[in-house]
């Protein structure tokens, strides 16, 4: 991943690989949401300007958790602690403990995407979840292509939602 303030270029026009598209796509719109945020303030980043309530520091986190049960936990069916601990259930929304370091979770969202480059390198969109993790054995588990199109349409809703919250936040606009 690169530095927060320059991102990620889509990837080129020329690439036709639906593997190597999807996954450059992805990188892009984990740099974005670390660009989105890049220069707000630590106040900023952990209050919402939202009626619903969720922080930009709050969307971060639930992209890792969510890119981890759908990539480790799905996909490769490895065993992830605390699949959900994105979720706070008292009140029914994305959390991250006060404690926790926002250079964690940025850190956190590039390690997950470096994960996930290493856990489909040499599969296909063709290929099958594993069971034992997130699927139960005899379950319908999704193909890797379903997988990685559900990821690149949860990073692409909430890159939208923090173009707003950011322009709500400093004015910041753009893409």
């Amino acid at each position: 991943m690169t530095t927060p303030g320059r991102g990620t270029p889509e990837p080129s026009e020329a690439l036709s690989d639906p593997l190597e598209l999807a996954l450059g796509f992805l990188e892009y719109l984990r740099s974005t949401v670390l660009r989105k945020i890049a220069g707000m303030n630590e106040a900023d980043l952990r209050s919402s300007r939202l009626p619903s309530g969720w922080a930009p520091l709050e969307l971060v986190q639930h992209l890792v958790y969510m890119e981890r049960r759908w990539i480790q936990w799905g996909f490769a069916g490895e065993e992830v602690p605390d699949p959900w601990g994105d979720d706070d259930p008292a009140k029914g929304r994305w959390q991250v403990p006060a404690d926790e370091r926002t250079a964690d979770v940025i850190a956190r969202l590039e390690a997950v995407g470096q994960r996930t480059r290493v856990l489909v390198d040499g599969t296909q969109l063709t290929d099958r979840a594993r069971t034992g993790g997130r699927f139960a054995e005899g379950a319908s588990v999704p193909t890797l292509g379903w997988i990685l199109f559900h990821l690149l349409q949860e990073y692409a809703r909430h890159v939208g939602q923090l173009d707003i919250v950011r322009e709500l936040t400093d004015g910041e606009v753009g893409e």
